[in-house]
């Protein structure tokens, strides 16, 4: 799958907003990815981690991961086709933890999987969890990377695509600074 596929059938299903947002990261930016534009559509989404899957299908993978809500999506798929246990992270007073029982072994393969990264915050308390368990980073999968590269993981690194859209730090907002109602979308802000 190429590039302009992938940017494609995120164009299709409207996923890419314009507007005056407030990022899951807390910088704002004037263009918003709406994942689940995408992954509501499960013919999309299963394309979409297809690829992720191919990327890594010879690795020696033993473990799917992602942090909630849109890595639970792309984990469990990419785990599905690769033939592997599929895992999430989520936030336990507000610190990224595996929950329900969910476990890594030391000395399991893992991939990392994330929607949509700005800063890579998320991804990194991720990593962080698993390398504390022992485990191997096989490596990190994302649909967007949108860190105008920031996000350097010590890993491997695969976006199925790269979109360079700026962000800001709120003081340093144009559109705050010429007055424009600001959006807050996203799994950590009310009003989606």
């Amino acid at each position: 799958m190429t590039t302009e596929e992938v940017q494609t059938i995120f164009e299709s299903c409207g996923a890419l907003l314009n507007g005056h947002f407030l990022l899951t990261s807390g910088l704002h930016s004037s263009q918003y990815l709406e994942k689940f534009n995408v992954l509501q559509q499960p013919d999309l989404t299963t394309k979409l981690c297809a690829e992720i899957a191919r990327r890594f299908k010879h690795d020696r993978m033993q473990v799917v991961i992602g942090p909630a809500t849109g890595g639970i999506i792309l984990a469990h798929e990419v785990g599905r086709q690769l033939g592997v246990r599929a895992i999430f992270t989520e936030r336990e007073a507000g610190v990224m933890a595996l929950r329900r029982g969910f476990q890594i072994a030391e000395g399991e393969c893992v991939l990392v999987v994330e929607d949509i990264v700005t800063t890579g915050g998320s991804v990194q308390e991720v990593l962080d969890i698993v390398r504390a368990a022992g485990a191997e980073l096989v490596g990190v999968a994302l649909l967007c990377d949108r860190s105008s590269g920031r996000f350097r993981p010590a890993v491997r690194l695969e976006a199925l695509l790269t979109l360079d859209i700026a962000s800001y730090e709120p003081d340093e907002c144009p559109q705050c600074q010429a007055g424009e109602p600001l959006t807050e979308r996203g799994s950590r802000h009310l009003n989606a």
